[in-house]
């Protein structure tokens, strides 16, 4: 009797959660990145409102979070970018970033607004809180978020 032929493994690797980082300052962006990167997570990036809509237009459905700053260069704000990417996914993360104490246009429901300059320490709580939301092993981790976070020392 032939021996039996092994079962093939399922290894189903899950793909690393993506974040849409909107934001026109360059240098921010690229720290931004770069710290996703540390921590397993993928980004896609656009410095303008229009950019961010073309990438959700594309690649909407992959994009696990967004991170927007509100004002940004051009026709189309954060504010707009959130809407867009809610319609797309409308569960997800949403964190808008701004230098503004006080907002005047309403969030989507469930969001986050994070005012800059805000602290490195601040943004990993946030990364933990929707990693863990979807699952991500390696960069879950129980995090206490919720509402605005505000800048402190250790700023971006």
């Amino acid at each position: 009797m032939p021996a039996p032929l092994p079962s093939p493994r399922m290894s189903a690797k899950v793909p690393a959660p993506c974040l849409l980082i909107v934001e026109d300052s360059a240098m921010l962006l690229e720290l931004l990145v770069i710290l996703c990167a540390q921590h397993g997570v993928a980004t896609m990036t656009a410095s303008s409102g229009e950019a961010a809509l073309a990438l959700l237009r594309q690649h909407g459905e992959r994009i696990d979070w967004l991170l927007t700053d509100i004002r940004l260069p051009g026709a189309v704000d954060g504010w707009a970018v959130a809407e867009v990417y809610r319609q797309i996914r409308p569960h997800r993360p949403v964190i808008y970033a701004s230098t503004a104490a006080t907002l005047t246009h309403p969030a989507v429901p469930g969001s986050t607004v994070v005012t800059k300059p805000f602290a490195i320490a601040d943004l990993l709580r946030l990364m933990r809180m929707m990693a863990s939301e979807r699952d991500v092993p390696g960069v879950a981790a129980s995090a206490d978020v919720g509402g605005t976070v505000t800048g402190s020392q250790e700023s971006a």
